[in-house]
């Protein structure tokens, strides 16, 4: 990618196509703890703990999971790294974990059920799962040593929650010098008007906004 000066760049710049042996996607806490089967079934139960997440869960179940397995496919086909991050502590008891997810009752512990990524959406082969202890992937991993020894510069970002560990992650992405795509219906937020202030807020900020079916044809021109 053209490294480029201040007076050299423009707002242009972040509408640029990915590269994609420069590119990878990263899939945002897609795990077993956000959304399975059984989660569904139970959210559409009156009175159930689980019902009050039934929009969001209806969108992973309709739209989110369906458009991340067609975007994972098609980023397969032209050769991009796939990359998921997933809550997880490094330990049982989460001694471990952040301030903030102490206090907020986000514990997974190490090796569990609820910290492993959806199969449906999940890793193929080798690709590279990194856990998390805290909101912000950039944050509390050394995802950015990853991303450099793979030379990645463009990074396609999706997953849950839209406002919170995705916006997160763009955010952080784009500060530290990666041209930042998201995906909004790869994309969920409990609440359907948090993920449009989000997506409204991201969008020509900090990244570019794409569909599925933008970013899949986007992967078709610029493979080969």
């Amino acid at each position: 990618m053209q490294k480029l000066s201040l007076k050299a760049a423009s707002p242009s710049d972040r509408l640029r196509p990915i590269e994609p042996k420069k590119t990878a996607l990263l899939s945002i806490d897609m795990q077993n703890a956000e959304w399975s089967p059984e989660l569904v079934a139970q959210s559409k139960i009156p009175g159930s703990p689980d019902a009050h997440k039934r929009s969001f869960l209806d969108r992973l179940d309709s739209v989110v999971i369906p458009n991340q397995k067609r975007l994972q496919a098609a980023a397969r086909a032209a050769d991009v790294e796939i990359i998921y991050t997933t809550i997880e502590a490094y330990t049982q008891n989460g001694r471990d974990i952040s301030l903030d997810h102490k206090i907020s009752g986000l514990f997974h512990p190490k090796g569990s059920w609820e910290a492993k990524v959806i199969e449906e959406v999940g890793p193929v082969g080798d690709e590279i799962v990194i856990p998390k202890t805290a909101s912000g992937i950039f944050n509390c991993t050394n995802i950015e040593y990853v991303l450099r020894n793979l030379g990645i510069e463009y990074l396609v970002i999706y997953g849950v929650s839209t406002d919170q560990c995705v916006e997160t992650a763009v955010r952080d992405a784009a500060d530290r010098g990666f041209l930042v795509t998201q995906i909004e219906d790869c994309c969920a937020a409990e609440e359907e008007d948090r993920h449009a202030r989000s997506i409204e807020a991201m969008d020509g900020h900090y990244c570019r906004i794409l569909s599925t079916d933008d970013m899949m044809a986007e992967f078709g021109r610029v493979a080969g």
